[in-house]
C-alpha cells in the first residue's frame, strides 16, 4: 500500500508524545513493507531538515511546508473577536500546505489518506465535493481537542483566562463536531475517546487504535542503575495539562513529602520548559531540562509521577515508563486508556492525601515498586508491541477501501 500520512509538524524526533504516535506508525508500516509519503507542516518550534526522516529509507518520502504557528497576542485577539474558527486550529491554516496537498493527490496514487489529530483536519474541506474521486480518508484523534480547553477552563479562578479557555473550548467543539463528519474512518487512541466520538455523532467506522512503543527502543539497559528514594517526572511542558499538572504536584503535595522525608529526590525533565519551572529553588527539586534521552532519564530514578489532572488521549510517556519496568504514580486521568490495574502494574491516585500516602510507603519499602514495574513492562509487551497498532492500521485501511468499492 502507498499510504499518505498528514501531520501537524515533521514526526522527528521521537521525543514527545505526539512525535513518538505519528513517527512510529510511520516507521511500522515502512517496516512492513509498505510506502509512506510524510506531509508535514514544518513548524517554527518543531524546525526539521527534508531529510529528517531519510534514516527510514527509500519507501518514505517526506514532503514539508514551512509555516509560521508561532503565538501571536495580535493575531489572537483579531481571532477572538472576528473568527469562528479556533485560534490553535487557525494557526495551521495555510495556502500553500493547502496546494501542495492537492498537488500530491494529483500527483501519486495513494490509498489511504491518513490525517493526525484535529489541526490538519481543517484541511478535509476542500475535497467536499470530490471525495469519489479521493482515496479514504481516515482521522486518527490523537485528543478530543475541546475537552482538554473545557478541563483547563473549570479550573481556573482567573476570570479572563476562563473567558478565553472557555471560548476556545465552545470553537474547538463546534469544529471538531462538524470536521469529524468528513472522514471515511475516524481512529481513536483511547477506548475513552471511542466512547465519547460515537455519543458526540461521529460517523462509523469509529475504532479504537492505541498508540504503541517500540520495544527496540525501550529496552532497559542493565548498566544504568536506579538511585533509590527518587521520584521523577517527565513531559512536554508547553502543553498547558502538564503544567497544571506539574503545579499541583509543586504546591500540593511536595511540601508535605519533602516534609516528611527530607532525603527524597525529585527529578524534573522535560523541553519547553516555562521559566517558573526552569528557575525552581525548591528543596530536593533538580531540574534537568530537556534530554536527550527518555529511556535514559526514566532508567536513573525509581518512581515515575503523572499528576495530570486535564486532558485526553493516551499519554504515551506512562506506555514508554512501563516498557521500561517503571513503578508509575498517576492519577486517574493520567492513566485514562491504559489497560492497567491500580497496585498491580501502576498506582492510581487522586487526591493530595493519597499521593503522600502512596509515596510514604514506596520510602519506607513497604510498595513492592520493583514488582510492579515487572508486571507493567509485561502489559506492554502483551497490549502495546508497536506492530500490533500497525496491523490494526492495516485491517482499517482495508475496511474504508472496501466501503470505498461497495458504495462507488
Amino acid at each position: 500500500m502507498h499510504i499518505l500520512q498528514f501531520c501537524p509538524r515533521v514526526p522527528f524526533p521521537p521525543t514527545d508524545g505526539g512525535a513518538i504516535a505519528m513517527y512510529d506508525v510511520a516507521a511500522g508500516l515502512i517496516r512492513a513493507g509498505h510506502r509512506v509519503t510524510v506531509l508535514a507542516i514544518n513548524t517554527p518550534k518543531h524546525d526539521q531538515p527534508a531529510d529528517a526522516l531519510a534514516h527510514l529509507g527509500p519507501n518514505l518520502r517526506l514532503v514539508t511546508v514551512d509555516v509560521d504557528t508561532r503565538l501571536s497576542p495580535v493575531k489572537a485577539l483579531r481571532n477572538l473577536l472576528f473568527s469562528e474558527l479556533p485560534y490553535n486550529i487557525e494557526r495551521f491554516l495555510s495556502d500553500a500546505v493547502a496546494v501542495r496537498l492537492a498537488e500530491l493527490l494529483r500527483e501519486d496514487d495513494f490509498d489511504v489518506v491518513q490525517m493526525e489529530g484535529s489541526f490538519v483536519a481543517l484541511y478535509a474541506t476542500p475535497w467536499l465535493d470530490a471525495t469519489a474521486t479521493l482515496p479514504p480518508l481516515v482521522l486518527r484523534a490523537h485528543n478530543i481537542e475541546y475537552s482538554i480547553w473545557a478541563m483547563l477552563a473549570s479550573r481556573t479562578g482567573n476570570p479572563l483566562k476562563k473567558f478565553f479557555l472557555s471560548t476556545m473550548a465552545k470553537r474547538l467543539k463546534q469544529y471538531e463536531l462538524e470536521v469529524w463528519q468528513r472522514f471515511d474512518a475516524v481512529a481513536a487512541i483511547t477506548e475513552a475517546d471511542q466512547q465519547r466520538l460515537r455519543q458526540l455523532g461521529c460517523h462509523e467506522p469509529v475504532v479504537f487504535i492505541p498508540a504503541g512503543v517500540n520495544l527496540d527502543r525501550f529496552q532497559p539497559d542493565p548498566a544504568i542503575q536506579s538511585k533509590p528514594r527518587t521520584l521523577f517526572m517527565i513531559g512536554s511542558l508547553d502543553w498547558l495539562p502538564n503544567q497544571e499538572g506539574l503545579d499541583w504536584f509543586l504546591a500540593e503535595v511536595w511540601p508535605r513529602v519533602h516534609e516528611l522525608y527530607p532525603d527524597l529526590e525529585f527529578h524534573l525533565a522535560g523541553k519547553e520548559m516555562p521559566v517558573r519551572f526552569r528557575e525552581l529553588q525548591l528543596p530536593g527539586v533538580t531540574v534537568h531540562g530537556f534530554v536527550e534521552s527518555a529511556a535514559t532519564f526514566m532508567q536513573q530514578y525509581e518512581v515515575m509521577l503523572v499528576p495530570l489532572l486535564s486532558g485526553g488521549g493516551m499519554r504515551i510517556k506512562i506506555i514508554e515508563g512501563m516498557a521500561l519496568g517503571k513503578c508509575i504514580l498517576s492519577t486517574t486521568l493520567g492513566a485514562e486508556g491504559i489497560h492497567v490495574r491500580d497496585d498491580h502494574d501502576i498506582l492510581v491516585r487522586d487526591t493530595p492525601d493519597a499521593w503522600v500516602e502512596a509515596i510514604g510507603r514506596y520510602y519506607h519499602g513497604q510498595l513492592p515498586a520493583d514488582l510492579i514495574g515487572r508486571e507493567a513492562a509485561r502489559t506492554i509487551a502483551r497490549l502495546y508491541d508497536n506492530r500490533r497498532v500497525v496491523e490494526s492500521f492495516l485491517d482499517l485501511y482495508s475496511v474504508v477501501q472496501q466501503r470505498r468499492v461497495e458504495t462507488a
